[in-house]
């Protein structure tokens, strides 16, 4: 075994070089303080197209995020090649703090908790009154996920010459929910948008309704130009650009200075990651009477303070009602 003195000779010494090349490892990462900031409009594959100052740039997720992934709607600081260019790459180095997240479970029974899209500041329900049937039980699984995500919630109920909305709206009377009512004809003529659009005015909406309700079509009349232009450009044999309603779409309102989030029809929206807890917070006219319940409450119980609350009159019943509905339904299935 070979052995050195105090005084060695440097050059004499060996190193062991790594496969990954001979620069030393170390915990400490680069702070990127020079780094753009920037807002995910998609997600295709592991890229993510970005709007930095203004024009479109295609990034992917720097290797020190790790698992941490970048969802339609997030802040993001980037490096590299910014400048748009075809066949460029920049490399998202961090993902900023959110100020709302809508997540869905593919069940109730399922671990694993997907994230539509961040920071945005409301969840447009689109349902048809007719042809598909509205389904109310879907309706309060995305009321759920919007107060518990932090998005005030919009409804925009479709297909108006078929059925009349008033039953339907009956069941959200004593939510406070704000609704826009359309039909056919309007959103064939652009007269639904205009009026969706009132409710849209700085802000950045999230669009969630059941296949065939007529999201899409409602989102291409408010976003036409801003559509075609990001799904121009596909290549023939990976489709990459595509951007279907397969994958969350963020387009800019340019005359509301908002923005809309195109998202893929649902099927179900399961509810496994929500915290019933928190859900009470989105009736700030019931929470006070929750002083009183036990520790853990279900606010669906025997022993629940509420109902006392309630009977001395700080509350309207109606409310209550809505609440337990609301907290109930991860134990119903959609279609019942």
């Amino acid at each position: 075994m070979r052995r050195y003195g105090k005084h060695t000779d440097e050059d004499d010494i060996r190193t062991r070089p790594n496969r990954r090349g001979n620069r030393p490892r170390t915990n400490i990462r680069p702070k990127h303080e020079d780094a753009a900031e920037g807002m995910v409009l998609t997600v295709d594959r592991g890229r993510l197209t970005c709007l930095v100052d203004g024009r479109t740039v295609l990034a992917m997720k720097a290797r020190e995020l790790g698992r941490k992934a970048a969802v339609v709607g997030d802040r993001v600081a980037l490096v590299g090649d910014l400048s748009g260019q075809k066949d460029t790459l920049a490399r998202i180095v961090r993902i900023e703090e959110r100020s709302s997240v809508l997540r869905r479970t593919a069940d109730d029974d399922d671990p694993y908790e997907r994230v539509v899209v961040a920071n945005a500041d409301q969840l447009a329900i689109v349902t048809a009154l007719a042809d598909p049937e509205p389904r109310p039980r879907l309706i309060d699984r995305c009321l759920v996920a919007a107060y518990d995500g932090g998005l005030d919630p919009l409804l925009v109920l479709t297909k108006s010459d078929l059925a009349p909305p008033e039953k339907l709206l009956e069941l959200y009377g004593d939510l406070d929910i704000p609704y826009v009512v359309t039909s056919r004809e309007e959103l064939e003529t652009g007269d639904a948008a205009d009026r969706v659009r009132e409710y849209l005015d700085g802000k950045v909406t999230a669009f969630v309704g059941h296949s065939g309700v007529g999201k899409t079509t409602l989102v291409n009349a408010l976003v036409p130009e801003d559509r075609r232009r990001m799904t121009g450009h596909v290549n023939a044999v990976t489709g990459r650009g595509r951007h279907t309603t397969t994958s969350a779409l963020a387009l800019p309102l340019r005359e509301a200075g908002g923005w809309v989030v195109d998202t893929p029809g649902v099927r179900s929206f399961g509810l496994a990651h929500i915290d019933p807890s928190r859900v009470i917070h989105a009736f700030p006219d019931l929470e006070p009477g929750t002083e009183g319940c036990p520790r853990a409450c279900s606010h669906d119980e025997p022993d629940c303070a509420l109902d006392a609350w309630v009977a001395e009159g700080h509350a309207d019943p109606a409310r209550l009602y809505s609440l337990r509905r609301l907290l109930s339904t991860r134990e119903r299935r959609e279609g019942d």
